[in-house]
């Protein structure tokens, strides 16, 4: 770390300010019995004020400490300590969820952006605050280093400031300076900040990581936290362009995604260029990365949480996570049942704020379970106790380690249908059986069973028309039902005729049901999509039915009329043919109208082995895979 001599902090100032230097035994003793006092942020924590605190316990009685976030021992949240300190938490971090959890301290749930109108509004005033600065500069400014936050805000309306000033605190810049004759009270101290590192990434979390960086686009500004989830997301963002951060907190990966080149703020709309934050959590490298370092730009929480700045950003990503969503998409963040777990944090801030974000996107992720396997956390019925952070009208895209359900004006059968979908193989048929007992789902879905199962990842492809247009091949998802009756009623007489070789005039639901939820052990469906304003448009359907007992598949698709004679049905057999080849399937087998050329011209210029038979107007096709 540079020392005072490199940064610009003036030399002489503890001579210079000396009437205002204690010991951090001398500061606390200003405080008294029943007194509300607030506690530094994160890495940030005062430490030697602290510990000076919980020292003089014997002699206070009934203290209020309110505090946000704090990741060392906080001596002051033991059971012996209750007569003394009384812990009142913003969010509820594991050194003090013990306490919290056995009704011996109190959570106060509440919007990261609302926090600093408690202090100022005179709602939650404090008596005194602990912070942690740099020594001053030549003008007397001290910076918060790493935790702006709200710490800004404490300190701007406390009645009595005390500061640890510690060398070892990165000066970071933006608005993060206060004067040094706002402090009331200076402790000089020389020790290392507390370091967190960030925790190992676990395989789930990885495919979680990848499915919401695939819904990243270049030159959009994200939200970057801490957790594997996180962690992983910004491991597979290091290809994308152009990108903004306008986050609440980072952690040390953020150095690895600004050095791959993928970090540039060049499309912000505010704050251009800038990476902005309220705080961060990390080790020495990443205190020595910010230090002095103008790229970065910390600003209170009032500024950074705020969900009118945040959707001024073009294409703002927010990523929150979940501990449990209900099918209906009402998410659970703080708390597992009744017991206070974390907090309402950011996630309603930067929610609101993303979906209100021209392109923006607001995305909530969770893996499909709980560590163990043992319980889903996606739920017919959120457990009883547990609060709701994000409500069902709030939620937008929901990632699960098996995919991606947008939610936002979906009904609540189709909520239902999308969550099932991404939830835990094992737990599809219960969750079926749930969503029927409540009725948000049809009787006539339970006996669909593991096809809610998507298509292995692997049947994705995509074909580029002549014009630029991109038509994406995925497999058929149980979301897509609204979407495969809109292509079978677009379709004119003449390609009903074609495909099903019958002038059907309405398709009834059981019909639908069958070309949506197939038995994947023995069906492959995909639909060709093209993207639109509302998500996408499915333009083309491909499937095959195998037949065990000759080990050959009957293959059929569909075009939509105005896309048909660009290829796509040419194309779209080539990937069916190559998915069947994979699974180990002998041919196929077709049958096709005389009338219908087209798919006649495209199994007969096929490079498979051909054979047909015409009876009664109709063509036998046997093809065989070499």
């Amino acid at each position: 770390m540079n020392r005072p001599g490199q940064t610009g902090y003036d030399p002489d100032w503890q001579e210079k300010y000396r009437d205002m230097i204690a010991t951090p035994g001398q500061a606390v003793s200003h405080l008294r019995p029943g007194q509300r006092v607030f506690i530094g942020t994160g890495c940030g924590e005062p430490k030697e004020l602290v510990k000076a605190l919980t020292d003089r316990a014997s002699k206070l009685a009934d203290m209020e400490i309110i505090q946000l976030l704090t990741l060392g021992e906080a001596p002051y949240a033991h059971k012996k300590l209750t007569d003394c300190f009384m812990v009142n938490s913003f969010y509820v971090a594991e050194n003090v969820r013990g306490l919290i959890q056995e009704g011996l301290g109190k959570y106060t749930p509440i919007s990261l952006s609302d926090i600093p109108r408690l202090f100022s509004s005179g709602h939650l005033p404090l008596d005194a605050a602990l912070i942690q600065v740099t020594p001053p500069d030549g003008h007397g400014r001290v910076s918060l280093g790493i935790s702006v936050d709200i710490v800004k805000s404490a300190a701007e309306n406390a009645s009595l400031v005390i500061a640890q000033v510690n060398p070892q605190m990165p000066r970071t810049l933006g608005d993060s300076f206060i004067d040094i004759y706002d402090l009331d009270i200076l402790v000089p101290v020389d020790i290392p900040i507390f370091e967190a590192t960030l925790p190992e990434t676990t395989e789930v979390a990885r495919r979680i990581g990848e499915r919401i960086a695939a819904l990243i686009e270049d030159g959009s500004t994200i939200e970057v936290g801490i957790g594997r989830i996180s962690h992983a997301v910004v491991d597979f963002l290091k290809e994308k362009r152009d990108l903004g951060i306008h986050t609440e907190m980072f952690t040390d990966n953020i150095i690895d995604l600004i050095e791959s080149g993928a970090v540039t703020g060049a499309k912000k709309t505010i704050d251009k260029g800038k990476i902005v934050a309220s705080f961060c959590f990390g080790t020495r490298r990443l205190y020595d990365y910010i230090h002095n370092n103008p790229l970065f730009s910390f600003r209170p929480t009032e500024y950074v949480n705020d969900p009118s700045i945040i959707a001024r950003q073009h294409k703002m990503v927010a990523i929150n996570t979940a501990l449990e969503i209900d099918l209906t998409g009402q998410v659970c963040a703080d708390s597992i049942g009744n017991k206070i777990y974390s907090g309402i944090g950011g996630q309603v801030d930067f929610n609101s704020g993303a979906a209100r974000s021209d392109g923006g996107k607001a995305i909530i992720a969770l893996p499909s379970t709980t560590p163990d396997g043992a319980t889903s956390r996606i739920v017919s019925r959120l457990s009883p106790g547990a609060g709701v952070v994000t409500t069902r009208g709030d939620v937008h895209y929901v990632v699960t380690e098996y995919g991606v359900a947008y939610l936002h004006g979906k009904s609540i059968r189709e909520r239902a249908l999308a969550l099932i979908s991404i939830a835990h193989p094992r737990f599809l048929e219960t969750l079926l059986k749930e969503a029927i007992e409540a009725k948000y789902l049809r009787k006539e879905l339970a006996d669909v069973g593991e096809s809610f199962i998507v298509g292995p990842h692997e049947a994705k492809t995509s074909l580029l028309l002549d014009d630029g247009t991109k038509i994406t091949f995925r497999p058929i998802h149980p979301t897509d039902e609204p979407e495969i009756k809109d292509l079978l009623y677009t379709l004119s007489q003449d390609a009903i005729y074609s495909r099903f070789m019958t002038h059907i005039q309405r398709f009834p639901f059981r019909q639908i049901k069958d070309f949506v939820y197939i038995d994947h052990r023995k069906e492959v469906a995909i639909v060709g999509v093209v993207p639109e304003a509302h998500g996408e448009d499915i333009i083309a359907l491909g499937q095959y039915y195998l037949d065990p007992r000759t080990n050959r598949a009957e293959v059929a698709f569909v075009v939509r009329d105005k896309w048909q004679n660009r290829g796509i049905g040419k194309f779209m057999f080539r990937h069916l043919t190559n998915i069947a080849k994979q699974h180990g399937i002998t041919g196929f087998t077709a049958e096709v109208l005389r009338s219908n050329k087209r798919m006649q011209a495209i199994f007969n210029n096929s490079d498979l082995r051909v054979r047909s038979k015409l009876t009664d107007d109709i063509y036998s096709f046997e093809m065989d895979f070499d």
